[in-house]
């Protein structure tokens, strides 16, 4: 297979280029200078701005793995969000299918669904509080457009606070798991009032998985990829503390994002299940001590 990954200089894409290198195949890997580097003798990777794409350089493809964007949800530019996560995909669908692609697997986000109650369900509501969660929207529908215009099969993954090795690089946008790690690392975390928040979590080998899978779906569609059931803040640190061989205890803060700021993220998943056999098979722990254990959670 011969296959194009945007994004690959970043967190899901780096994880999912080197393992599709690993499993031989042949990878064309679209990213930034400033992010990461990725060496495999199965991965060429070419360098692009935002909007700068050379096509001239990546040739005809069997998969188009999206996943390419601005994930800072604290971006209020929605014309630059729809820019670069909209726009961008629609170059990339287009080119994808004009060269040979038979599928199209993009990231999307559970970002869509805000503050909605309940459990999250793809053909149900959207509710997104950010203008990273609205592009994210617009990419969904646009999405939807393609895939019934167009033969190539194509299916978005709403990914649900993905953690795991190589995303260090991402700063203050990295998972709660891995800042929490560092603020323990100097003393207690904070939190929060009163960390029980509740979030579903899941860890990068789950995520890179369901790309691998979604090539083969049966059906076009979009399809919540997290790890039932949701768990809060505090569990986190405890399962951090039991990992790490620490007693850290945390210090609760205000939230300065009220209105603004997703406390309850819990997906309905069975749509991954139906369309290309998924389930999340990493609990939180065992992501926790996978990811301890590789060196790229904390210092060893």
């Amino acid at each position: 297979m011969r296959a194009l990954v945007t994004g690959a200089t970043g967190f899901v894409g780096s994880n999912l280029a080197l393992k599709l290198a690993d499993d031989g195949h042949d990878i064309i890997a679209v990213g930034a200078a400033h992010e990461q580097r990725l060496e495999h003798p199965n991965v060429r990777v070419i360098y692009m701005g935002a909007l700068e794409i050379p096509w001239d350089t990546i040739g005809d493809i069997d998969v188009l793995f999206h996943q390419g964007a601005i994930a800072d949800t604290t971006i209020y530019d929605r014309e630059q969000l729809i820019r670069a996560n909209v726009e961008t995909s629609k170059k990339f669908f287009e080119y994808a299918m004009t060269h040979g692609a038979k599928s199209i697997v993009y990231a999307s986000s559970c970002a869509v669904y805000g503050d909605l109650p309940g459990i999250f369900k793809e053909d149900g509501p959207v509710k997104p509080l950010n203008a990273y969660g609205e592009s994210k929207v617009a990419q969904d529908e646009f999405a939807k457009e393609f895939w019934a215009k167009n033969s190539v099969r194509v299916v978005g993954l709403r990914y649900s606070n993905v953690y795991g090795p190589r995303e260090n690089h991402k700063g203050r946008m990295a998972n709660m798991i891995y800042q929490l790690a560092q603020q323990m690392q100097r003393g207690n975390p904070r939190l929060f009032k009163m960390g029980e928040q509740l979030r579903e979590y899941i860890h990068i080998d789950d995520v890179v998985r369901a790309n691998i899978l979604a090539v083969d779906s049966k059906d076009n569609g979009i399809a919540n990829i997290s790890y039932s059931p949701p768990r809060t803040f505090n569990d986190v640190v405890t399962v951090l503390n039991s990992v790490l061989g620490m007693k850290r205890t945390p210090e609760y803060i205000d939230n300065p994002y009220v209105g603004k700021y997703q406390s309850h993220i819990e997906c309905d998943v069975s749509r991954a299940k139906e369309l290309f056999g998924f389930t999340a098979a990493i609990s939180l722990e065992e992501g926790i001590k996978s990811y301890y254990d590789s060196g790229h959670l904390v210092p060893r």
